[in-house]
């Protein structure tokens, strides 16, 4: 045996013994080339489908008949907003929540929130979390996995509920007149990619820092001083954040109506909403990829550094129906999240499991659970929207849901998506309810140690 070949066999022992097991041979390759036979209905489906695209090939045409847009119990909505090309869906769910509240609780005729004055701040805190997480892990090998998650996450323009939370409870809120957006806030892959660039030499220079002896003291002072340039960019990029201002709310014709006073972002949350969201909320979570009835904390899971990990209590979806129906009942929107993409017609706005059918197309069949689409990363929350109406049978069964969105009025059914009842089950994920239309035995699950969870685990990614 040549001394070359004699080298290669003892370099790469584990995979030629893995290809003599587990290989593609000839007489495997004969029975798998029998999954296409080559007839003429073979050949009518390669032409068609290999020239076209899957999903309108796969479009059920029994379910195209009609469309019941009836609701039995629906919460006024005024207004569709449009988060362009960002993935801040969850600001834009949040504000639609509470914008729903304050036109409903005041009679305001229009009203909304400025995404743009809480993106600046969110990606300031994000950049001071990531930095500051640098810094906590600074005695980590680049390989630990923690540190190799905050450098593949350094900073995104997703989120989730806690976000708007904290957000609200240390900046406040302006109205969107105030602080309208700017085309990065409307567009945000550049700039996201260049601060992420940013904060990724930040990091590598923060951790020489600590490798060559720097203090605790010294390293919060380089800090600073690398937040102070992310400060720059954002303002360069967003606009200057706004301190005060003055306003009124305005009618129909853009009237002012009532008193022109002078606020403060905090002062103007305080006095037209008002709430503690972190404390007067829950967030529920129908994940049967892990045990029901048990809370769970995701670490690090936060837009602010001092702020709060995600936590949520994990419940089968008809207990979460019932608090939703409760919630709509009573006039109040919810912010919602769900696998939007799954089975979306987006010309109809209809999120419904029959709309394709890709099994006939293909002559096989998908046929994995919830549960299992989880475990096998097939399936997630993906995108944020507000819950907002519910049909409810005469027996009490529920028929189906609609959920205002942020894609703008002429996206879907004139700005929202109507889910069928079976879609629900099967893609919904999230619920953030008012307390008081959650049971005492839910709220006595928030006393309970919670079950932590790593960053990194897969059903736990910002919504967009």
């Amino acid at each position: 045996m040549k001394r070359s070949l004699l080298l290669l066999l003892l370099a790469f022992p584990f995979s030629m013994s893995a290809q003599q097991k587990g290989e593609i041979t000839n007489e495997m390759l004969k029975e798998i080339k029998s999954g296409y036979v080559g007839n003429a209905t073979d050949k009518a489906l390669l032409n068609a489908i290999s020239s076209n695209d899957i999903r309108k090939l796969a479009v059920n045409r029994e379910n195209l008949v009609g469309m019941d847009t009836h609701f039995s119990h629906r919460v006024k909505s005024r207004g569709i907003t449009n988060q362009l090309q960002s993935g801040r869906c969850w600001l834009f769910t949040g504000f639609n929540v509470l914008r729903a509240k304050m036109m409903a609780k005041h009679n305001i005729y229009k009203m909304e929130f400025s995404q743009a004055y809480s993106f600046f701040w969110d990606q300031l805190e994000k950049s001071n979390l990531f930095l500051q997480g640098i810094i906590d892990t600074r005695e980590r090998p680049l390989t630990d996995q923690m540190v190799e998650w905050l450098l593949k996450h350094p900073l995104s323009d997703g989120g989730t509920y806690t976000g708007v939370a904290d957000l609200v409870a240390k900046y406040g809120l302006v109205p969107k007149e105030v602080m309208p957006e700017s085309y990065n806030s409307d567009n945000t892959t550049r700039m996201a990619s260049l601060l992420k660039e940013k904060l990724r030499e930040d990091a590598m220079i923060l951790r020489k820092s600590a490798e060559s002896g720097a203090s605790q003291k010294e390293l919060q002072k380089q800090k600073t001083t690398m937040l102070a340039t992310i400060y720059r960019m954002l303002v360069l990029t967003i606009g200057e954040p706004v301190m005060e201002f003055d306003w009124a709310p305005k009618d129909a014709n853009g009237k002012t109506v009532g008193e022109v006073k002078h606020y403060t972002p905090q002062s103007f949350y305080a006095e037209w909403i008002g709430e503690d969201l972190n404390a007067d909320y829950v967030m529920l979570m129908n994940d049967p990829s892990r045990e029901y009835w048990k809370t769970y904390e995701i670490d690090y899971d936060r837009h602010v550094y001092d702020g709060h990990n995600w936590l949520y209590v994990n419940l089968p979806v008809e207990e979460i129906k019932k608090m939703a129906e409760a919630s709509i009942k009573d006039s109040t929107m919810m912010y919602f999240s769900c696998d939007v993409a799954k089975s979306l017609d987006s010309a109809r706005g209809l999120l419904d499991l029959k709309n394709y059918d890709y099994g006939s197309l293909f002559g096989t069949t998908f046929g994995m659970n919830k549960k299992e689409r989880i475990q096998t990363f097939t399936s997630g929350s993906s995108h944020a929207m507000t819950l907002m109406a519910v049909d409810i049978a005469e027996d009490g069964t529920y028929k189906k849901w609609m959920v205002e969105n942020s894609w703008g009025a002429s996206h879907g059914h004139q700005g929202h998506l109507i889910m069928t009842e079976e879609w629900f089950d099967e893609f919904m994920f999230r619920l953030v309810v008012n307390k008081k239309y959650a049971p005492k035995k839910v709220l006595e699950l928030l006393d309970e140690k919670p079950i932590r969870l790593p960053a990194w685990d897969p059903m736990f990614a910002e919504e967009e």
